[in-house]
């Protein structure tokens, strides 16, 4: 049903690099249903599956949204996480997690959105950190996502004030908090109060960062 609201969630893996934190993002591919071309983190909806992911990786069916985050990494950038930690697989395959469960603990939540009715297509979306070593690299599905690759907060900020990039307002304000870590593990401590835009940014801000069909 248009407008119904739908369970979900996003992971930001994060590395250290040397000027501070990168972050894991993906362009959307073009024939996303939901914001074609924007920067986005890794995710999606939850599926029936995830709650007997949790089950068995995190010993709830309550833990579902870390269960989807993970597979959503897997399946859109071939990244899968274990116990030991991230690493690259094969895309959208979750032997590796079955053998070696990850923990709770090893996916913080740092923020909850929940998107406002007038959105078209709702989202009630957990975002998860992980950390991340150097040298683990995303391999794009070429389909959902077009695009993937490390970037620092301030540098893709930076890029969406000269118009080279697409951010939408959760990930846009997500992204002003993951800027001002100046370490991996300030990164993984946040815990972001999330917030609708007030008047002053509606009016402020470019209409594409709260409409996917305006410029």
């Amino acid at each position: 049903m248009e407008g119904a609201i739908r369970k979900a969630a996003s992971l930001i893996a994060v590395r250290r690099a040397g000027e501070g934190p990168e972050v894991l993002v993906v362009e959307r591919g073009a024939q996303s249903r939901f914001l074609p071309g924007y920067v986005a983190f890794p995710g999606g909806a939850t599926d029936v599956g995830d709650a007997d992911l949790a089950t068995r990786w995190f010993g709830s069916s309550v833990e579902a949204p870390r269960a989807c985050a993970v597979r959503e990494l897997a399946e859109e950038v071939g990244l899968v996480l274990t116990a030991q930690g991230l690493r690259a697989g094969t895309r959208g395959t979750l032997d590796d997690p079955a053998a070696s469960p990850p923990t709770v603990d090893q996916l913080p939540r740092i923020a909850h959105w929940v998107a406002p009715e007038d959105v078209p297509v709702r989202f009630d979306a957990d975002y998860f950190a992980v950390a991340a070593e150097a040298g683990i690299e995303p391999e794009p599905d070429g389909g959902e996502v077009a695009r993937a690759w490390w970037a620092s907060p301030g540098r893709l900020l930076a890029e969406w004030a000269e118009g080279t990039r697409r951010l939408y307002w959760p990930t846009y304000f997500t992204l002003q908090h993951l800027a001002a870590c100046a370490r991996m593990e300030d990164l993984l401590a946040l815990r972001i109060p999330t917030r609708e835009a007030d008047d002053h940014e509606v009016a402020r801000l470019p209409r594409s960062i709260f409409w996917q069909d305006e410029g």
